[in-house]
């Protein structure tokens, strides 16, 4: 016959044996949340860089094709064909609508992300000051870096719309430093945290809360460096990445 305290810590062995399950189960659970929302979010961002891609290259191919629009206008005009005229300057101005070329780096997709995200501050009345130099060589992927760049001016986006206009502001600089891709974004905010860690992340919900991660993973992947800072009215993030050396797998 079993005596009861045997029985006790069989029960309390069964309850431990559940309890690390049902841990074990909520871990693997977790993790395919998050492996299927990175995946998830690779694919839209895969095809948003397709999508302003296109945009840069119709703007490009614009401008490469200026001295040619101009002749076709100005032959209209010397046989008085006005109508001719206004209907092909229509249709260029249908053709750049919303297509701003603020940044050409020589790397496309840097530049395709760039625009569409900086044209979209913009378009939302920020005032934005912005400057980038992309070194031609990079060991940081273009995905990896279009990850750091989109999801710090989404946030940075974000922050501003929840301030007065008066108050909004983004500014952006991008540049080698010391054999480092030096990375700075700041942006008006209402937001007052004194503790910029996980935890801080961890409040984020949402798409916030994914890109301040996404930024994160990508920066470790990379052997790089992250620095975030907050002060009354303003968010300041800092990324360096190495140019030199391979990055971490």
């Amino acid at each position: 016959m079993k005596t009861p305290v045997f029985v006790c810590l069989l029960l309390v062995v069964i309850f431990f044996i559940i309890l690390l399950s049902v841990l074990v189960i909520r871990q693997i659970l977790k993790k395919s949340y998050e492996k299927a929302v990175i995946n998830y979010q690779n694919k839209l961002l895969s095809q948003e860089m397709e999508e302003v891609q296109h945009i840069y290259l119709t703007m490009r191919g614009w401008r490469h094709d200026y001295h040619n629009h101009m002749q076709s206008i100005k032959a209209y005009l010397a046989k008085d064909n006005i109508e001719e005229a206004r209907a092909y300057l229509d249709k260029l101005e249908t053709d750049l609508d919303d297509i701003r070329l603020l940044f050409d780096t020589g790397n496309l997709n840097v530049d395709a992300i760039l625009n569409a995200k900086i044209s979209l501050a913009l378009e939302n009345g920020i005032p934005c000051d912005y400057k980038a130099v992309i070194p031609k060589e990079l060991p940081v992927s273009d995905l990896d870096l279009c990850v750091i760049i989109g999801n710090l001016i989404d946030n940075a986006v974000e922050s501003c719309r929840n301030v007065p206009k008066e108050k909004q502001f983004l500014r952006l600089y991008i540049g080698p430093l010391k054999k480092q891709l030096y990375i700075s974004v700041s942006n008006a905010t209402n937001e007052v945290v004194r503790k910029l860690d996980s935890e801080y992340i961890s409040k984020k919900r949402g798409d916030h809360g994914h890109g301040l991660q996404r930024i994160n993973d990508a920066v470790e992947k990379n052997a790089g460096f992250i620095n975030r800072k907050n002060e009354p009215g303003v968010f300041v993030t800092e990324i360096m990445l190495p140019l030199a050396g391979t990055a971490v797998k």
